[in-house]
């Protein structure tokens, strides 16, 4: 990667419904990545609104919430989108589909977690489903952005990638 960058690195987290794991992963890129990443979330096909309990996850861990909205991956490859510099997906649907091309060339990965909104059952469920994915996502992201990205090169940081989607599941 560059070294010495103006610029914050462009993260964008995919997924299909863009509306709980993609969302607290843009919050959670722009939390740990303290303005060296600047966190982005879309999906193939966006449910139109934010699951209300990754809201309710993400304020519990004391993260703004305000702005996070449900949306397509195709504001993110038009003209006057902000170019990627990483693209990383959380669900396996959107792993499977034919993602669009994405101006620059960004790394991508795949950081499969399981989908807490498919969690059914009582309160008591939800919110642990909630909470393990925050807590995966997290590991992982905190991994990402504490590579040494001045001195990988792509391989390596390929490398880095596929092994934090490997090891970052579990509590």
């Amino acid at each position: 990667m560059q070294q010495n960058r103006a610029t914050p690195y462009n993260v964008l987290i995919l997924c299909t419904g863009n509306s709980a794991r993609s969302v607290i992963g843009e919050r959670l890129i722009e939390h740990w990545g303290r303005g060296k990443f600047r966190g982005y979330s879309a999906g193939s096909h966006p449910k139109g609104e934010v699951n209300p309990a990754a809201l309710v996850v993400l304020r519990r861990h004391n993260h703004a919430t305000a702005g996070l909205r449900s949306k397509s991956w195709h504001e993110f490859t038009g003209e006057g989108a902000p170019v990627m510099d990483f693209v990383f997906t959380v669900c396996d649907e959107a792993a499977r589909e034919a993602c669009p091309v994405w101006p620059g060339g960004p790394v991508s990965a795949h950081w499969g977690i399981a989908d807490p909104a498919a969690v059914t059952g009582d309160e008591a469920a939800v919110t642990a489903a909630f909470e393990l994915a925050y807590g995966e996502l997290e590991r992982r992201i905190k991994a990402f952005v504490g590579l040494p990205l001045d001195t990988l090169d792509e391989a390596g940081l390929r490398r880095e990638l596929e092994r934090i989607g490997r090891a970052g599941a579990g509590p």
